[in-house]
Formats: C-alpha cells, structure tokens, sequence
C-alpha cells in the first residue's frame, strides 16, 4: 500500500529530513507532501478538491472530463481543482494527459498549539 503523507513542515524541517536520509540516520519511507501552514494545507485540501481525490483513488489514470462526471461536477470547475492539485504534488500528469492520484491512502498530521 502506497500512503502519502500531507503535513505542516518548514523549509528547514524538510531540509533536515532530507539531510538525515541522505545520511542514512533516517529509513526512506512513505512519500510526504508538505505545507507551511494549516492554512494553506487546508485552502488546497478544500473539501470538493478532497472528493476528487477520493474519486481518483485506486482508478489509475483519468481524463479530467471523466473526474468531473465521478465527482458531478461541471469540467471547468473541476479543471480548476485538478490544476491546483497538479501543483501542489497531490495529482500527477501522465504523458497522455490524463491525471493520476499515485497513491492507495493519505495521512494528514499537524500539531495544533495555542497562538
């Protein structure tokens, strides 16, 4: 089973976490998206761009018309969320087009701390 893990890191904490696998002080494992707030993990993880990524899971590969008719969607507006995603590192284009969600689960974790 593939996971991907969506969290909060900071430039720094994503540097380190690279230097000790580089290292070998840090086993290389699940594939891990990371944002620099919860703001912004949530503004991209909206809840009809998360549909889509429920749709797209365990699918392979799908046009964004046939991602739009799973989720019901209109096709420009689903186009919108895809492209975003795309961006973001969620969903990955194929060389034909089409978009993929290359994972079998996704694992959200932040801390919340008093301000």
């Amino acid at each position: 089973m593939r996971t991907v893990i969506l969290g909060i890191e900071t430039q720094n904490d994503v540097t380190r976490r690279i230097l000790a696998t580089a290292r070998g002080q840090r086993k290389a494992g699940d594939d891990r998206i990371s944002f620099e707030n919860v703001g912004e993990l949530w503004r991209v993880l909206a809840p009809k761009r998360m549909e889509i990524v429920r749709a797209m899971t365990r699918t392979g590969p799908l046009t964004i018309r046939e991602v739009a008719r799973r989720v019901g969607r209109d096709f420009k507006a689903v186009h919108s969320d895809v492209t975003l995603l795309v961006n973001a590192g969620i969903l990955e284009r194929t060389d034909k087009g089409a978009v993929e969600f290359p994972y079998d689960r996704v694992h959200v974790e932040f801390d919340m701390m008093a301000a």
